[in-house]
């Protein structure tokens, strides 16, 4: 007489423990992403070079002294040099974003 309620039981709990567990995941699957920090700046490059794309480019703020200027765009160029493997048009890029930020003007901007 005990086994049939014993194993009526098992099946009640395992029947409980597996809505629960389908709810759980109906809840998980529809819950909204949580934004994440990425650590690079996704996006392509504006058309005509604003203050703050050239400063995202050097890795600085709009409002930085002209040495902090050279000394980030000399630390990106060294990473990013067309002789040490990187791109002729990062950098162009990288140029532009300095003399933008230094006030100079070389041009109409980059050459591509």
């Amino acid at each position: 007489m005990a086994t049939p309620l014993i194993a009526g039981i098992a099946v009640a709990v395992t029947a409980l423990a597996g809505k629960y567990g389908i709810e759980a995941w109906q809840a998980f699957k529809t819950r909204q992403a949580v934004p994440t920090v990425r650590k690079y700046y996704e996006g392509g490059f504006q058309a005509v070079m604003t203050r703050r794309e050239a400063a995202r480019i050097l890795g600085v703020r709009e409002s930085v002294a002209q040495d902090k200027v050279k000394e980030a765009h000399r630390r990106v160029m060294q990473a990013n040099h067309p002789d040490a493997g990187g791109s002729d048009y990062l950098a162009s890029k990288i140029n532009e974003a300095k003399d933008h930020l230094l006030g100079q003007s070389r041009g109409s901007g980059s050459a591509f």
